[in-house]
């Protein structure tokens, strides 16, 4: 109750201060009384007029200062509070609180109940109230926990009951919370160091439930029993564990309590499921079982396990089941998967041993499976027929496999690469030649049931395998040896793709490589000149009426260098070759022509008794068939004598452009003569008879016209000996490899040499074989240096032998 109370004071100030004035002298307007009060006071009449002021407009500029009025505000006693009134309070709320703990009504309601908390409150009886309630809490979470540890029961009865217990608690708390609501919002919250009514009764549970001793241990072996039963495939209540997992969470007791026990448990399940399985088990069975698991424990994470750390379960798993098993994963899966072609279980084994950090142990063995399986391909010369194409399916599956399983990983890419190049070389020369041999066989007459596009593939793919090899020319030599013989003999089946083959070997090894090769195409067009012009002459179109002749003028430095053999040519033949021979001298002064006819070919008319044939076959047995338009038989002695087969002389074959010089052979021309009696008296088409019968051809053999020669084709080819490759020719190929080398080792001692002026045995051989590509012995590299010593490029070091210093 307030009382105004209003008297007059003197003029001037009021305790010592000044009236207040405006800036011009007047006196500024008071505030209300009611606006300076914590209550609306309501003034009566009497008051009014009194406090009435006058307004700054009446105010003359000298105003007279009216009295200051002072107010006096009397309050009347407080009420005092009955002596029985916090005992009475608490005893309802007491009820009340143990009503809910026993899951009884309560009597009084929600609304008395928190006006009880409120004028507890207002009275300052918050802190005996908190107090009191955390006791009633505390006695009631003490009495919980007899009940629980008051009989035996099973685990899964125990982890129902806890449940139980914990869902009560919750339920309680909140209820319990709803009545003291008053007492959380204000006295809870202006003390710090008081927890909220649901913390505290939180922290009851904790301490005096779930921290006992055995509640712990029987909670957290109840647990781990459950989650281990669900992994060997029982069926358990998931949603009484994610409850009671919810528990340790709630209580802030996960990872401190549950959480190392946990992984504990599971390192071991796994650990021990792994080591029997894994020797057990097929390669793609365990690694199913391991996908297995580790969706599982990720959906078990999802639905009832809480962990922050989600990595540590999974990083269990994973080191479990496969980072202590990677090893043998590796060792027993690799070759097994990549031999019965299961792409799908080797992506499953890249994935997962890409998740513990083992894909390098894969890497390794990956590679070691391509050389294992590479060597079985290239050693073993039985298999040499088929090796290219063995390669290249090999080399599309491993193609498949990179992409497919290991998703064209780099490393696993360069791991293949160094194996194909360490086993593809472990034979010297031989897949080089076998490469050139293939291209051949693609490129030549007769390669049906491809088209553009596919032969294309295939030339791509097959110098992807060209790019493995180190003896890079031999592959030259014997695709240039090949090349001439589709040039020269008209059995190449595209000039296009022939030039596309060109274009890619330059474009792989660069120009150098392939300037002899474009220099053989080049011939051939300026030989089609060369014949236009003959064949224009009236002189030359009257000789080739009867006798039809093309001439390929090669470059000798271009083409390879051929057996030497020189022969007798039937008198027309003869004839035609010495107008040719002048045409050419007369119109290119200062050459000079070396005719090499072992790659001749021609197209005879033959008369037999069951009728006409055109017999399609090589010059030198077109010279030994001529022989028989005079003769019916003839003897070896008589046929070697007309047509003289015989080795050119040392001077007779001189190369301008690589200035080699090579010696006849008299057994070269003997072999030459007997092949070409075989193909006619002995080979599938025989135009000749042979006596007596045998393979061989003797001194005192006689050879027949064949006048019972059929055969129901018209043009029949009679198949040269002379034109499959030799094992004379392939050695001669080889040499001719060899001595380029000899050039290449050479150049590449005198380099070296040139820049470390003085460098010892073995420090020079080092830095050989690091330059060069192709294989080669220490004792042929001993003999080239012995050679650049005799010719004054080196010489030794007078106070170290086994050193050499380079001459200027």
């Amino acid at each position: 109750f307030l009382v105004l109370m209003s008297r007059e004071e003197p003029a001037g100030a009021q305790n010592g201060q000044q009236a207040l004035l405006n800036g011009n002298g007047q006196r500024k307007k008071r505030p209300s009384i009611q606006s300076a009060l914590p209550f609306q006071v309501k003034k009566s009449r009497l008051e009014e007029k009194e406090m009435d002021f006058t307004s700054a407009d009446d105010v003359p500029s000298e105003p007279a200062i009216k009295p200051a009025r002072k107010l006096t505000i009397k309050l009347k006693a407080k009420p005092k509070l009955p002596e029985n009134f916090e005992t009475e309070t608490w005893l309802k709320l007491q009820a009340a609180v143990q009503a809910i703990h026993k899951q009884q009504p309560v009597s009084s309601s929600l609304e008395d109940l928190y006006k009880c908390v409120e004028d507890m409150c207002y009275h300052n009886l918050s802190m005996s109230l908190y107090k009191k309630l955390e006791n009633e809490c505390k006695q009631h979470a003490e009495d919980s926990l007899a009940l629980l540890l008051g009989r035996n029961k099973d685990k899964l009865s125990f982890l129902s009951d806890m449940n139980r217990c914990w869902s009560d608690h919750c339920s309680q708390m909140a209820m319990i919370r709803s009545v003291f609501l008053y007492l959380d919002r204000t006295y809870v919250l202006q003390s710090h160091h008081v927890k909220s009514i649901w913390d505290m009764g939180l922290a009851l549970f904790k301490e005096h439930i779930v921290m006992h001793e055995d509640v712990l241990a029987a909670l957290l072996r109840g647990l781990l029993d459950q989650i281990t039963s669900e992994r060997k495939g029982d069926s358990v209540d998931r949603s009484l564990l994610k409850s009671l997992l919810k528990l340790f969470s709630s209580l802030q007791i996960f990872e401190s309590h549950f959480q190392p026990r946990f992984l504990e448990s599971t390192s071991l399940f796994y650990k021990e499921e792994a080591a029997h399985n894994v020797h057990t088990m097929e390669i793609s069975d365990f690694l199913h079982l391991a996908q297995k698991r580790l969706e599982e424990e990720v959906g078990r994470l999802e639905h009832y396990l809480d962990m922050a750390d989600r990595r540590a379960i999974v990083g269990t798993v994973e080191q479990r089941m496969l980072k202590d098993h990677a090893a043998l994963l590796v060792e027993k899966g690799m070759s097994s998967l990549l031999d019965t072609e299961k792409l799908a279980d080797l992506e499953l084994l890249y994935a997962l041993l890409g998740r513990v950090s083992s894909l390098p142990q894969m890497k390794t063995e990956f590679g070691l499976y391509i050389r294992k399986r590479g060597q079985a391909i290239v050693q073993v010369p039985e298999k040499d027929e088929s090796m290219v194409q063995d390669l290249l399916a090999f080399k599309r599956y491993l193609d498949s496999v990179l992409a497919e399983c290991f998703h064209s990983d780099e490393a696993f890419s360069y791991s293949l690469k160094e194996a194909f190049e360490h086993f593809i070389n472990t034979r010297q020369n031989k897949p080089a030649e076998l490469i050139a041999k293939f291209i051949d066989s693609k490129l030549r007459v007769g390669n049906k049931g491809a088209s553009e596009e596919e032969l294309e593939e295939t030339l791509d793919r097959v110098l992807t395998l060209f790019r493995y090899i180190n003896g890079k020319d031999v592959f030259e030599a014997f695709y240039k040896k090949d090349l001439a013989k589709r040039l020269l003999l008209g059995r190449s089946a595209s000039i296009d793709a022939e030039k596309l083959m060109i274009t890619k070997l330059k474009a792989e090894c660069g120009s150098s490589f392939t300037n002899k090769l474009e220099g053989m195409f080049k011939d051939i067009d300026i030989s089609n000149d060369i014949m236009s012009s003959f064949k224009e002459s009236a002189r030359n179109q009257t000789l080739l009426e009867s006798i039809d002749l093309y001439v390929n003028v090669l470059t000798s430095g271009h083409w390879p260098i051929y057996n030497p053999i020189d022969l007798t040519l039937p008198p027309e033949m003869a004839m035609l070759q010495d107008v040719f021979k002048q045409f050419y001298v007369t119109n290119h002064n200062g050459r000079r022509l070396i005719w090499q006819g072992s790659l001749g070919h021609c197209v005879v008319k033959a008369s037999f008794p069951m009728g006409r044939k055109e017999l399609s076959m090589s010059l030198y047995q077109t010279a030994v068939l001529m022989l028989f338009n005079q003769h019916d038989s003839l003897t070896y002695k008589e046929i070697e004598s007309a047509v003289k087969f015989t080795s050119l002389k040392e001077e007779e074959l001189l190369s301008e452009s690589s200035g080699r010089h090579q010696k006849g052979d008299v057994a070269i021309a003997t072999n030459e003569l007997h092949r070409t009696l075989q193909s006619l008296a002995l080979g599938k088409i025989r135009v000749l008879t042979k006596e007596p019968k045998s393979k061989d051809i003797r001194n005192d053999d006689v050879f027949t016209f064949n006048k019972t020669f059929n055969h129901k084709l018209f043009r029949i080819k009679i198949n040269s000996i002379q034109m499959k490759e030799t094992a004379e020719e392939q050695q001669k190929t080889q040499d001719s490899v060899f001595q380029d080398r000899q050039f290449q080792i050479d150049a590449a001692i005198v380099r070296i040499m040139k820049t470390r002026k003085t460098l010892s045995h073995q420090l020079l051989l080092s830095e050989i074989y690091q330059q060069l590509k192709f294989p080669i012995k220490a004792t042929d590299l001993k003999k080239r240096i012995e050679s650049l010593i005799d010719r004054e490029y080196l010489e030794r070091d007078p106070k170290n032998s086994s050193a050499y210093i380079y001459l200027a």
